[in-house]
């Protein structure tokens, strides 16, 4: 959880906004410029982080980056980590919920900065999330979500495969990975489609135009129940 920015919001009402999508949509990019702009911001990555930290430290003492501890679905011991860190998850996430829970919504901005497993958190806390918040889905094209998986594999990052990696038949661990990170990313497309309440899509996002004015602009316009989606501008 970070302190509040001293500038806070002034032009638009009280919100309570959550992002969600896959790692490297810009989650963090655009909770971090909320939080400049007034938001209380939670970042799902670093709470977990803390849970972990006794995992996270080596012998000398030095830290471990959280993708190379997770590991690649094929590595021994991964799907003891995955467990790990989901369960760390569920417990980070519902924290941010009793928080919400116990805090008027008039009394604070606030910004919630999921993971891209945060799908796999349950239908009961997510339903909740999607009530206390309003969830925006940081969307890709194809040609971007084939980078993602390129800066995925070159730098690992903590990833949830959930049963959906499977190696077939004298298949290479790098052609298994590149034919179920395509299935991840439409199982992934689904779920965050069916929790969010609209879509802001990647050429929109990156527009030199739009920026943090126009983000709440579109948050304000969807809770109107003018749009669900901002795909121009």
């Amino acid at each position: 959880m970070e302190e509040l920015h001293p500038q806070a919001a002034k032009s638009f009402c009280p919100m309570r906004l959550s992002l969600m999508g896959m790692s490297g949509s810009g989650k963090s990019y655009w909770s971090q410029k909320l939080a400049e702009h007034g938001f209380k911001r939670f970042c799902c990555d670093a709470l977990i982080a803390q849970k972990l930290r006794s995992q996270l430290t080596a012998a000398d003492g030095s830290p471990v980056e959280m993708g190379k501890w997770m590991g690649f679905p094929y590595e021994p011991g991964y799907r003891t980590r995955e467990a790990q860190y989901l369960a760390c998850e569920v417990e980070v996430v519902r924290e941010i919920l009793d928080y919400l829970r116990n805090t008027k919504e008039s009394d604070e901005n606030i910004v919630v900065d999921t993971t891209g497993s945060v799908v796999y958190t349950g239908d009961a806390i997510l339903e909740e999330l999607h009530r206390r918040t309003t969830i925006i889905h940081l969307s890709n094209p194809p040609e971007v979500q084939e980078l993602m998986f390129k800066a995925y594999v070159a730098h690992p990052t903590p990833l949830l495969w959930r049963e959906l990696f499977q190696m077939a038949h004298s298949e290479t661990r790098e052609a298994a990975l590149t034919r179920c990170y395509a299935e991840l990313l439409s199982s992934r497309e689904k779920l965050y489609r069916k929790y969010a309440a609209m879509d802001i899509g990647y050429f929109t996002r990156r527009s030199k135009a739009f920026d943090v004015e126009t983000l709440l602009a579109a948050v304000e316009n969807h809770c109107s129940g003018q749009s669900s989606s901002v795909s121009a501008l």
